[in-house]
């Protein structure tokens, strides 16, 4: 009888020890807010928009493809707490922001996170790029980021809130034959560096996250881009690709995701002008 009431003392104490190792489960108190997730419909933003809605977040995606937009929306639903609405918008036009942010006011209500996001330009050197390109470079990957920010900023004001920058490595080390993403993203930078500062009264908070290569459309355009441009196989600029990566691989959607959702959630409560990497390791630089 002893023996008996001994072991189940044991096995009771070992199931809630193993309970407690597994630590308590981290609320990022994301339920009820909403966010507004631009360049959703795919890719980096689409990977952040379904990882904002999973924590409980009411989410606002949008791009320029509508049928794309709206099967993402439909994709995203199925797992999401929150609600997922879409609307289309080119963000290289004012018109269509202030149209966007104003749907998103009707449908969800008070946008407490922005993500600001766009999709790269094209490859390239300078030679390759004249006023025309680096005027539609200009517009959609720093001038839509200032647009975006300008038409939510009355509703951050009121409650506090974030405002997260997805950008690229090539802030931390310049890419070669991506000049034109080189350039802009470091306007980001400094954007979110300045606004970080001014907007630290109203207790909004303003970081960078930089991905390195993600295994996304648009690093596998780039790797196709380079390995014509050198006459080389794509899978041999994979090879020396992953060779600089310590992790010796390309990072995943959600990984990039669950970081920038830390940012937009409670748990970065202290956390303002800051630019994360998530890249593997790949940038050596301090």
């Amino acid at each position: 009888m002893f023996v008996r009431l001994a072991i189940e003392n044991f096995q009771a104490c070992r199931t809630v020890l193993s309970r407690e190792s597994q630590g308590p489960d981290v609320d990022l108190h994301l339920t009820g807010k909403i966010a507004l997730v631009a360049a959703s419909s795919k890719g980096l933003g689409r990977a952040i928009a379904l990882q904002l809605a999973v924590e409980g977040c009411d989410v606002m995606l949008t791009s320029r493809d509508a049928g794309q937009l709206e099967i993402a929306r439909q994709q995203l639903q199925i797992n999401a707490k929150g609600r997922v609405e879409c609307c289309p918008c080119d963000i290289t036009r004012a018109d269509e922001i202030e149209a966007l942010v104003a749907v998103t006011r009707e449908r969800l209500g008070h946008i407490d996170i922005l993500i600001n996001n766009a999709g790269g330009p094209p490859g390239g050197g300078f030679d390759q790029a004249d006023d025309a390109a680096w005027q539609t470079a200009f517009e959609l990957n720093l001038l839509s980021y200032v647009r975006l920010i300008r038409n939510v900023l009355p509703d951050l004001k009121e409650n506090g809130g974030r405002i997260i920058n997805v950008t690229s490595a090539s802030i931390k080390q310049p890419i070669p034959g991506l000049i034109l993403s080189n350039v802009f993203r470091m306007g980001i930078l400094g954007l979110a560096k300045t606004l970080a500062d001014e907007l630290a009264p109203y207790n909004i908070l303003v970081n960078t996250v930089a991905p390195g290569r993600i295994a996304t459309d648009r690093t596998a355009y780039l790797d196709r881009f380079n390995a014509e441009k050198r006459g080389v196989s794509k899978q041999q600029v994979v090879d020396e690709a992953l060779q600089r990566i310590p992790l010796k691989r390309y990072g995943d959607t959600e990984e990039f995701a669950k970081v920038v959702c830390f940012l937009a959630s409670d748990a970065s409560s202290y956390v303002t002008g800051s630019t994360i990497t998530v890249d593997g390791g790949m940038i050596r630089g301090y």
